[in-house]
């Protein structure tokens, strides 16, 4: 980052240079405010706008499938998402698939899932691992509602669970097919827009899941976001470990902005911590001293302009300011140049 600022303020120097050892009294100049607070680094990637998450449909029922998803359609938790024998198949969600019939008295992490889907759904059912009268009840109201045979049990092909709703991607089963326990119905992904990037091992300190990021879309749209996710494992798609990247995913924080782009390339700004507190100044305000380094010019009382040599430290490209350590004080006026 460091290296960022001294290239931007480089090309201030030719043009502010004449000013660095100027000390006599001057004619009105304009300046800026030194400033003491937070500084945030930029991260700049490329990424692909597309749905993530991908998870496999798998069929638990036996019959012949009769009615099929089509790719693009979307499923909430509870909505019918195929049928076997005419016979719906909804989606619930929770991390266990469905291996097994529900009935009252079992106990497990299936029943558990399956009394948080009742309760999200707005049925009065248990908030344990126990399939206890109250799942029974809110069972048969669910299955009177979606057209289920009313039992109060469960059977394993009368749902698929999921982690959470999803985008049918594509389907691989076949209407009129024969649906068996085991077998793929589709191929799915979260039903929301996101930017998946790819860091530099290098960047693994630096970017945070929270991080705020700027994404622009083709067309030169520009939404905002955050880091949302950040792989653990470096990848490495050749033999060269230093090629080794960390994925990251990005949620927009208006996702219907990016509709229809699916697979679009697009380009990521992440801001990250920085640091807490530093003093800072325009990077504009940077002069080249003669013999290398750089200066700022302060205004002291009387409007006599004194040269101070300063070490430049994180430079924040969101706002152009730029990190420096020397003889300055919050508050201080140093000279930029005149808009």
């Amino acid at each position: 980052m460091v290296g960022a600022a001294v290239a931007a303020a480089a090309l201030v120097a030719v043009s502010c240079g004449k000013h660095a050892s100027s000390t006599a009294p001057q004619t009105p100049v304009n300046t800026a405010k030194v400033e003491k607070g937070r500084l945030s680094a930029v991260v700049s990637l490329s990424g692909i706008l597309t749905y993530r998450s991908p998870s496999s449909v798998i069929n638990r029922a036996r019959g012949t499938y009769t009615e099929m998803p089509a790719a693009g359609h979307k499923a909430n938790c509870g909505d019918v998402l195929y049928r076997v024998d005419e016979h719906p198949v909804l989606l619930l969600c929770g991390t266990v698939p469905a291996y097994r019939d529900l009935h009252a008295a079992d106990r497990g992490r299936d029943v558990w899932q399956l009394n948080r889907n009742l309760r999200r759904l707005g049925y009065h059912a248990g908030s344990g691992a126990v399939f206890t009268p109250k799942t029974g009840r809110a069972l048969r109201a669910l299955q009177h509602r979606k057209g289920l045979a009313v039992t109060g049990r469960l059977r394993a092909g009368d749902a698929v669970f999921l982690p959470k709703a999803v985008r049918i991607a594509k389907v691989t089963g076949v209407l009129g097919g024969s649906a068996r326990p085991g077998a793929q119905v589709a191929q799915a992904t979260s039903d929301t827009l996101g930017v998946q990037v790819d860091l530099d091992a290098s960047q693994q300190g630096e970017v945070k899941q929270g991080d705020r990021a700027r994404i622009t879309l083709p067309g030169l749209e520009v939404v905002n976001g955050r880091v949302a996710r950040l792989g653990r494992v470096a990848e490495s798609a050749g033999k060269d470990p230093g090629a080794a990247t960390i994925p990251a995913s990005v949620r927009l924080a208006d996702p219907t902005k990016a509709s229809g782009l699916d697979r679009a390339p697009v380009q990521v700004d992440i801001r990250t911590s920085g640091v807490r507190s530093a003093l800072s100044v325009p990077v504009t305000a940077l002069v080249g001293r003669s013999g290398g380094g750089f200066a700022v010019e302060v205004v002291r009382d009387g409007g006599r302009r004194e040269p101070v040599a300063v070490t430049l430290g994180l430079f924040d490209g969101t706002d152009g300011r730029v990190q420096v350590e020397g003889d300055l004080a919050e508050g201080d006026d140093v000279v930029v140049p005149s808009p």
